[in-house]
């Protein structure tokens, strides 16, 4: 749907578009009426219309416009189009998240009547404000927006009916409307006990009572030598006798005409004043060392914060524009600030939407929270402000902070490889959130395996819109993690999934590069403020499939990684085409054993079909021993593996059923690779009866050690003298790129 490639990347990769102009009045009419006109032909009541929200760039070439829904003018909250369009406004695609219908497929226009609110805006502030800071001083200024509440629950769809919860995956529920509320949205941004307390409420505008509530702080509990990073290139401006930390050449505008780094010089971080830009009479700064508490701010040791904060702005910029094609936060290059020192010890780094700036603590249990992806998380949530704005509640949340954990480690990567080039690397980063500004060693989040903080859930679970957005982000993490880096095979491993029941076992990734590009599109193109989970899935396997094509290796890892996390169902990666890289290459002939004996030698005759024993794949298997004697047979076949292959796995299917009552391995199947003299090369693993289990296991293994090399794969099994044990193997599969 979306325009054309950028070479660079090989095929079907995108940069986005230069910063916008926005639509003409002329061109916003235009547009208004189209969208109108689709809506009256869906039979949709004049009352029922849209308005024009936002805009940023699309692709090379196009805009996106955000509109909202509305009914006799006031907007429902969460019900939104994203609409893609050409540089004249036309129309090219349009992505809809729809809450204007209700019960039994009622409009709102037949469940809020009347529209005139009962208590005032300045009734729903207070009340809003007494919820949350009863003593709490405005930090900005509060609003009050009236408009339709859509009140909903998740239901399960039909064929999920007689499912336990615990089966229960992302795509088994739907939300149904249960009725609408006329409702104020009030954001209040205050100040009470020495901490900002930023909270959205809806108000019920008839009864004044609370009908939904979130936080709305995003945060993480010359040359320059910087705290993280040693001695760092940062580009600061001259002034009268001497440099100052700002940076004309990385966003135009905001408050300081560039991107800046402050001395809140420890103002309260219940109302933080960013004081002014950091100055030096030399144009090298900082020590390199963990700030001292009760020292100067502008001292060397003092300007370490600065660097820190200067590096990872710059580092942030550059990824996203050098890679992606996006400028700054918002896409249109407005530069942004940082200011550093805020509050005394305090342990917290947060972006702050009203001032769309970042403010950074100097810690206490922690280090200085300037870490370089501490920086590229807290920049990220501007970025989802100024495109999908995530609702900062539920699973939406959960989004919301994942896409920050995403682009801090996509920020990090970038930077620890000297931060150039049109590629996000394949390596650099961690995958772990915080570990440097953390005095124990323990990373605030562990994105492969978010589990290991003892609060953040594996997986998708029906509960999970119930966990704060810190912890409901951990799904979201590891399928970015997966669809990246790919996954392993082994149970024991903290890169498993037991959600990834298709071959091979342990699923391919496709690169830091190419999945932050899916990512990005899909969040800043097809994403709405109440995209949850199983959305999600649905918009970033679009974005795969419009970037790279419909079966390409990319959107069969977009399926798989969401499988892996419980959202979606699993697929098989064998058929996937090449979209821009290297081809996935087959190099077993006859894997699924459907054309007998072809390709395969020694004891053939074990290839075959029962209807007392199932084939894993299609009709026929190998299924070797079962004989009740001593018994010896072998399947071998010739495998070459491309010196040149960045990727090769083996995988296969296996079944075992046995007689053996003893746990002792009697009877044993070994797959080995050897080499043309028969010597063993590699042992891949050893079976037997004691592995018996109820249907097919998927093993799978990395061969990439055996590169160059043509081989003799073997499953050789040995049966002792009584009690017979069935090796039933199908599927085998290597795959080489």
């Amino acid at each position: 749907m979306l325009a054309a490639a950028f070479s660079a990347h090989g095929a079907g990769a995108q940069m986005m578009g230069q910063p916008i102009t926005t639509l003409t009045p002329q061109q916003s009419g235009t547009l208004l009426t189209r969208l109108a006109a689709m809506d009256a032909a869906q039979g949709l009541p004049p009352e029922l219309s849209v308005r024009l929200a936002s805009q940023h760039p699309g692709a090379a070439g196009q805009k996106i416009v955000r509109t909202q829904h509305t009914y006799k003018g006031l907007r429902i909250f969460g019900s939104e189009s994203v609409v893609v369009t050409d540089t004249v406004g036309s129309v090219v695609g349009i992505t809809t998240t729809d809450r204007r219908v209700g019960p039994g497929n009622s409009l709102a226009p037949l469940a809020v009547a009347p529209t005139v609110p009962a208590i005032s805006a300045a009734d729903a502030i207070r009340i809003a404000a007494n919820s949350v800071a009863p003593r709490g001083t405005d930090r900005w200024p509060p609003s009050a927006e009236l408009l339709i509440f859509p009140i909903a629950r998740s239901v399960r769809v039909p064929a999920a009916q007689s499912k336990q919860e615990i089966e229960l995956n992302a795509a088994d529920l739907q939300e149904v409307i249960e009725r609408y509320a006329l409702a104020y949205y009030v954001k209040t941004r205050m100040a009470q006990d020495n901490k900002p307390v930023y909270y959205d409420t809806i108000v019920d505008a008839n009864t004044g009572a609370i009908l939904a509530q979130w936080p709305a702080l995003k945060t993480v509990v010359g040359s320059g030598n910087s705290q993280y990073n040693g001695v760092v290139p940062i580009n600061t401006s001259a002034v009268a006798g001497g440099f100052q930390m700002l940076d004309t050449t990385r966003g135009k505008g905001g408050r300081y005409g560039g991107m800046a780094i402050t001395n809140a010089n420890h103002s309260s971080a219940d109302n933080p004043d960013p004081g002014s830009i950091y100055t030096n009479s030399s144009n090298t700064w900082g020590d390199g060392k963990q700030y001292v508490n009760g020292g100067s701010t502008t001292s060397a040791n003092g300007q370490t914060a600065a660097v820190n904060a200067l590096w990872g702005l710059m580092n942030t910029y550059d990824a996203n524009r050098n890679a992606l094609g996006w400028h700054s936060l918002d896409g249109n290059n407005t530069a942004t600030y940082i200011a550093a020192h805020v509050d005394t010890s305090y342990d917290n780094a947060f972006y702050d939407d009203s001032c769309k700036c970042m403010y950074i603590g100097d810690g206490s249990h922690f280090n200085s929270l300037g870490a370089i992806d501490v920086i590229g998380h807290e920049m990220s949530h501007g970025v989802t402000a100024a495109t999908a704005d995530l609702v900062y509640a539920a699973e939406s949340g959960g989004l919301n902070e994942s896409n920050s954990d995403i682009g801090g480690e996509m920020v990090e990567a970038y930077a620890r490889a000297g931060g150039t080039g049109n590629l996000i690397p394949a390596s650099g980063n961690d995958w772990m959130m915080g570990t440097e500004i953390s005095k124990t060693g323990q990373p605030l989040r562990w994105m492969y395996r978010p589990s290991k903080d003892g609060s953040s859930p594996d997986a998708w679970s029906s509960s999970l819109k119930f966990l704060d957005v810190h912890y409901s982000s951990g799904p979201n993490n590891r399928m970015f993690y997966f669809l990246a880096q790919g996954s392993k095979a082994d149970p024991a491993s903290d890169f498993y999934s037991k959600f990834l029941t298709r071959t091979p076992a342990a699923m391919h990734g496709i690169g830091s590069d190419k999945a932050y590009r899916i990512w990005f599109k899909a969040l800043t193109t097809k994403f709405t403020s109440t995209t949850g989970y199983a959305d999600a899935r649905t918009k970033v396997l679009e974005a795969a499939q419009e970037l790279y094509g419909a079966n390409s290796k990319e959107a069969i890892a977009v399926q798989r990684a969401y499988a892996a996390i419980n959202v979606g169902a699993d697929v098989d990666e064998t058929g996937a085409s090449d979209g821009g890289g290297q081809q996935s290459m087959e190099r077993i002939v006859n894997g699924g054993f459907e054309d007998g004996i072809t390709g395969w030698n020694g004891n053939t005759a074990t290839i075959g079909s029962d209807p007392a024993q199932a084939a894993f794949e299609g009709t026929r298997y190998a299924r070797m021993g079962g004989q009740g004697r001593t018994t010896n047979q072998t399947l071998t076949q010739s495998v070459s593996i491309p010196a040149g292959a960045t990727r090769a796995v083996l995988s296969f299917a296996t079944h075992i059923e046995t007689e053996e009552v003893h746990a002792v391995a009697y009877d044993q199947l070994t797959v080995t690779f050897k080499d043309s003299a028969g010597k063993v090369v590699r042992t891949l693993a050893r079976y037997s009866n004691k592995d018996a289990t109820a249907g097919y296991q998927i093993r799978s293994f990395d061969v990439l050690a055996q590169k160059g090399k043509t081989l003799t794969l073997s499953f050789a099994m040995h049966e002792d003298s009584s009690k017979p044990t069935y090796f039933v193997i199908d599927k085998v599969s290597l795959l080489a790129e």
